[in-house]
């Protein structure tokens, strides 16, 4: 994954994980030091674009996710949903969501709650060192060491740290 796909159209971009809120951000997530989740709003094509990569808990990589599009699924594992904007009187907002087709659980399911901010509503997969990786709405909990819960972070155009 590279930092070139978080260009300066989604610098400041405020993301919400579990209840913590990280301000100012270029939208890359770093888990132990490794880009492993990028996020773009594109409010005037009414989308939301996820960039994955996902581990299997002995580190292999499994499954990368580009832009909404699958292009590395080991065993057709992964499914993705995606919701475009409306524009109605009541409108739905962009959502992405990647569901394990294999536990029918939902691997990482991220929203857009207005043009410059968006949530990672729900997670639960493992960090390129195979660690588990949990994001609930109350908290962001990586492995059994470090559970973040209503922090409140400025990052100055520059990525998410969770470690």
């Amino acid at each position: 994954m590279s930092s070139a796909m978080s260009d300066a159209q989604n610098v400041g971009l405020e993301l919400h994980i579990g209840s913590n809120i990280f301000r100012n951000t270029n939208g890359v997530v770093k888990i132990h030091g490794k880009e492993q989740i990028v996020v773009e709003l594109r409010p005037d094509q009414g989308l939301l674009l996820l960039t994955l990569d996902l581990y299997s808990p002995a580190g292999a990589h499994i499954a990368h996710l580009r832009r909404n599009v699958l292009v590395l699924n080991h065993t057709d594992r992964f499914f993705v949903e995606i919701q475009r904007s409306t524009e109605s009187a009541s409108p739905e907002p962009a959502w992405v969501r990647v569901s394990d087709q294999t536990t029918g659980q939902i691997v990482i399911e991220v929203r857009a709650l207005s043009d410059s901010r968006s949530q990672i509503a729900a997670g639960r997969f493992c960090s390129h060192k195979g660690i588990p990786v949990e994001i609930t709405p109350h908290y962001c909990r990586i492995g059994s060491g470090t559970t973040r819960f209503g922090d409140i972070v400025e990052n100055r155009g520059g990525s998410v740290t969770l470690d």
